[in-house]
């Protein structure tokens, strides 16, 4: 994935009332950043094959999954066609279907310096508890892009965590949350307090473990950090 960095415009000392027009940002290439997001497979692969590629694509967009997933397979996909494979593993894994797992796995093979499908990979690895998979997923996917995702950084973590890597699992973490303020992945933060836990940091771990009290939905997960903070600190006044 090609990421870029921008450059520094100073904002803090503007006024409310001045212009919104900030000036030109200049972007910069991302140290060790690759075109891993688009596959270079694309531009050889066979015109009956490209045609299927874009039809199922075009249906895909249209919320059309099932009409979407024929085409692909209706026509041999190329071996080589990275793409096509991504798209047909997006397909069959919201679907739940067993062969996201070889789609994805035929897209990196036909073309390793494609990125996407290995976030998807450590996903379904993760859910069949695969925990070297998880790692050798993620550990290729941020090769290709350094400064990784979201997803890319919890699913190291999760993986590391899981292997007893703790150091990788905790800076893993760390890097997660950073990038998330918004919480798209609700289980970063909880997960960052068991490793804090574990070393014996349990003030670091329950500040993440009420932090999570502040998004967490009313559900099973929210019960369960408020039975974490009760047995670290039985003292606790955390909401029941």
């Amino acid at each position: 994935m090609r990421r870029f960095c921008p450059g520094s415009i100073p904002i803090a000392n503007r006024n409310v009332s001045d212009t919104p027009n900030l000036g030109t940002i200049t972007l910069r290439r991302e140290a060790g950043s690759v075109d891993a997001a688009i596959s270079s497979t694309s531009g050889s692969a066979p015109k009956d094959a490209v045609k299927s590629f874009q039809r199922a694509r075009n249906e895909w967009l249209d919320n059309k999954p099932d009409r979407a997933q024929h085409d692909l397979q209706k026509a041999e996909i190329d071996a080589q066609y990275a793409e096509a494979w991504y798209q047909l593993g997006k397909i069959q894994e919201a679907a739940n279907s067993p062969d996201a797992w070889n789609s994805f796995s035929k897209a990196v093979a036909a073309d390793p310096k494609f990125a996407l499908p290995d976030e998807h990979l450590a996903s379904l690895a993760a859910q069949a508890a695969n925990w070297q998979e998880v790692l050798n997923a993620t550990s290729r996917s941020l090769e290709l892009a350094p400064r990784g995702t979201i997803q890319v950084w919890y699913f190291n973590a999760l993986g590391s965590f899981q292997l007893q890597k703790m150091n990788v699992a905790e800076a893993s973490a760390e890097k997660s949350l950073s990038m998330d303020p918004l919480h798209v992945q609700p289980n970063t933060e909880q997960l960052l307090a068991v490793f804090l836990a574990q070393k014996g940091d349990n003030a670091g771990a329950l500040e993440h473990l009420r932090s999570c009290l502040t998004y967490f939905p009313p559900g099973p997960n929210l019960e369960l950090v408020k039975q974490q903070i009760a047995q670290m600190d039985p003292s606790s006044s955390a909401p029941k």
